[in-house]
């Protein structure tokens, strides 16, 4: 994690934390510095207290937006008040429309079904007006456990000289895979998770109306067009609510015994 002084507020959010800033200043970050972003909701916080390589991985990041109204929500009745929310969804987009004059940013796409982060490379570059994506692969089921399939994509990222790699895996593997490879890789200044977020670039899932993302109900949407992939998921991870309770009375305690993070 970078020790370099905040110039926004970061608030500890069960055993990692939560940054606070708006979009135009996280853009303005990672082109002045790079870094690593992750956006955590409900799912990573429970992956994170069951899951020690993720909780690595994710304290090695250089910002955490909040992806959850709920998230926020849970933070504000800590006495803790976090403003802004930005999702791998809007950010991808905004990163794009920042980024698309500048020569000196390339990027490359890695997640979802064969042939989707292709044509999230068209759209994009289309809307761009340029290639600003220089690379598009979507990996085996299994990619994170082949090293040989591993080597493979890094090499192409290699290959493809992108600064920004854009990483659709779903959590927690976008992230451990991240920190696993990310030093082989130097060329790159940005790293992102972004989970679906390729998929709704291509156009192949839609994302809920406007009004459903403002009142906090984009989950309802999801659940209602793949309840197969979210309605469990979801069930699940309301624990995030328990674990938040401890924290409002002191009770909480990180489950995967390593050093508290610095907050």
């Amino acid at each position: 994690m970078n020790d370099r002084p905040l110039k926004w507020p970061r608030w500890p959010l069960l055993n990692v934390w939560a940054d606070d800033l708006p979009m135009a200043e996280l853009l303005a970050h990672l082109e002045q510095a790079g870094g690593v972003v992750y956006t955590v909701n409900p799912d990573h916080l429970y992956h994170l207290q069951h899951n020690a390589a993720f909780l690595r991985a994710y304290r090695a990041a250089s910002v955490i937006t909040v992806d959850s109204h709920y998230v926020r929500l849970g933070l504000r009745l800590l006495g803790r008040p976090v403003r802004h929310r930005i999702t791998g969804a809007d950010l991808v987009p905004a990163f794009c429309q920042h980024q698309r004059h500048n020569p000196n940013t390339s990027i490359f796409l890695l997640g979802a079904k064969p042939g989707v982060a292709q044509r999230a490379m068209q759209r994009i570059n289309q809307a761009a007006g340029r290639a600003l994506v220089v690379g598009a692969h979507g990996p085996s089921m299994n990619f994170v456990n082949d090293p040989a399939e591993v080597d493979a994509v890094v090499r192409m990222v290699e290959a493809s000289r992108a600064t920004v790699v854009m990483v659709g895996l779903g959590a927690p593997k976008q992230e451990i895979w991240i920190a696993s490879v990310r030093s082989r890789l130097p060329q790159v200044r940005v790293w992102m998770g972004i989970g679906a977020t390729i998929d709704y670039e291509a156009g192949e899932v839609r994302r809920a109306p406007e009004w459903l993302r403002r009142v906090g109900l984009e989950w309802a949407h999801r659940v209602a067009t793949e309840p197969g992939r979210y309605l469990g998921r979801y069930v699940r991870n309301s624990k995030f609510v328990w674990w938040m309770l401890k924290d409002r009375f002191g009770l909480y305690r990180n489950p995967i015994p390593m050093a508290d993070p610095h907050v």
